[in-house]
């Protein structure tokens, strides 16, 4: 089974950078799909980038489309967020996720995966 641990986070300004970092145990890690997701006050969980099995295909929500790139290494079996260009709305409880699945066709859906990180807080200020 897949455990993910999260690092990374914490509070910018406006404009600011900063880079999530995902990082995997098991065996299987490298045949999932990845992504990540967050969820802001009083919002449901929403999704923001993955990255297929090889590393070839990443997708984005619009929102976050050529602000944040997500990327992965398999020799260290982790996985990244690096967000630029940071706004207020940014501001969120980020996760990582794993899916099962080694093929990117859309967004991932959050309630079909049940491989979560425990979290982190990114704060963006004005």
């Amino acid at each position: 089974q897949v455990q993910l641990v999260q690092s990374g986070g914490g509070v910018v300004q406006a404009g600011g950078s900063l880079r999530l970092s995902c990082a995997a145990s098991g065996r299987t890690f490298n045949s999932y799909t990845m992504g990540w997701f967050r969820q802001a006050p009083v919002k449901e969980r929403e999704f923001v980038a993955a990255i297929n099995w090889s590393g070839g295909t990443t997708l984005y929500a619009e929102s976050v489309k050529g602000r944040f790139t997500i990327s992965r290494n398999h020799a260290n079996n982790i996985v990244y967020l690096q967000m630029n260009s940071l706004k207020p709305e940014d501001t969120a409880v980020f996760y990582c996720a794993a899916d099962r699945s080694p093929v990117l066709l859309g967004p991932l859906p959050p309630g079909r995966l049940d491989i979560w990180g425990q979290g982190t807080l990114v704060t963006v200020s004005s």
